[in-house]
């Protein structure tokens, strides 16, 4: 007779929370390393709703749903989401006149889980008004130098990859990354049609240095698995990489690059393999950003049979917001990274059941 498996401890259990302490312990020391960077650094902390009209716009991100009932549940229930990202309402006290922004946000995001994936996790995010995205390298930088000093590591892990928190930071475009390591001229797939590419040439080209190529791939499919695959694994290791001037069909909420249209002013760091910053120089043309959202809703609808409501009133903010540049961080990865942690859970003091 087979005996029944042991049932898995939960996340209050002495065990559990014993193993994790010293994770734990860092993650104190980070969240007051940065909330004390920011202030030195003329930054006020916000706090912003989770629920919203619109909980972000990704195309591939799933959000939770709820209905908001009036007092004593009188009138009609409104539905609302609980946010993705604070972004939407932090641009919207960038309208209101705020200048240098930050906070430490609970997010959620359905239908994820994973060693670096939780549905519900911390999101760091910050905004300067009057800056360019350049600016947020400097930032993101100072910010996991803190993180290592609080910690006291020189080093920064994930798996069997390391990355010195301290070294100068590696700078590459993202054409210069598919040039490097896979030998192609992302330009030349994009060029053309920049908004929207074909995906056949691109297609071709990745079949012929090994890429899995399907039926269907549309140009980020392919523009993805190629970066999964051979860029995205070199990224951040020794030394933290910030990768910029992303395709203009890919800028999501990142304006145009003054200096070369085709491209946005848009940055990503990663440290040891880890995605760990989305950064943008913010577009704030409402009726630019209201056709991005629109053709981001029609491919959401296409995949997976839903969509979300745009809210109008950010996109009124939108065109009473100064020039800014803003940043989002995974705060729990930051603590991974600088703990030695090998799952997000590890660095949670619970999770969600």
């Amino acid at each position: 007779m087979a005996l029944p498996e042991e049932p898995e401890k939960q996340w209050w259990h002495p065990a559990i929370l014993g193993a994790k302490r010293q994770h734990l312990e860092g993650r104190a020391a980070i969240k007051q390393a940065i909330a004390e960077h920011f202030s030195a650094s003329g930054f006020v902390e916000v706090e912003t709703p989770a629920l919203q009209i619109s909980p972000g716009l990704e195309p591939h991100l799933s959000a939770f749903e709820t209905q908001l009932e009036g007092p004593g549940g009188a009138g009609t229930p409104r539905t609302r989401y609980l946010h993705t990202s604070p972004e939407f309402a932090m641009k919207k006290l960038l309208a209101g006149g705020m200048e240098r922004i930050w906070q430490a946000a609970r997010v959620f995001r359905n239908a994820e889980g994973s060693p670096t994936h939780s549905p519900e996790f911390t999101m760091l995010e910050w905004y300067r008004a009057g800056a360019g995205y350049e600016t947020l390298i400097a930032d993101a930088r100072e910010l996991i130098r803190a993180a290592a000093n609080a910690t006291s590591t020189n080093v920064f892990t994930f798996g069997d990859m390391a990355c010195d928190p301290f070294a100068e930071p590696e700078i590459l475009s993202v054409e210069e990354a598919f040039q490097n390591h896979c030998g192609l001229e992302l330009r030349r797939f994009f060029e053309d049609c920049p908004e929207d590419p074909e995906p056949g040439p691109f297609a071709e080209a990745a079949a012929g240095i090994g890429i899995r190529v399907a039926e269907g791939d549309r140009w980020d499919d392919i523009f993805f698995r190629i970066f999964a695959e051979r860029i995205e694994p070199t990224l951040g290791v020794g030394r933290p990489t910030f990768l910029t001037d992303y395709p203009i069909s890919m800028a999501a909420l990142a304006r145009p690059k003054p200096s070369d249209p085709l491209l946005a002013e848009r940055v990503e760091l990663y440290v040891a393999g880890v995605e760990l910053a989305n950064g943008f120089g913010e577009l704030t043309d409402p009726v630019l950003q209201r056709a991005r959202f629109e053709a981001d809703m029609a491919l959401k609808q296409q995949l997976y049979g839903k969509c979300y409501p745009i809210d109008d009133r950010f996109l009124s903010a939108l065109s009473e917001m100064p020039d800014a540049a803003g940043m989002a961080l995974g705060f729990d990865r930051l603590v991974m990274l600088a703990t030695g942690a090998e799952n997000i859970r590890d660095v949670l003091w619970a999770w969600v059941e």
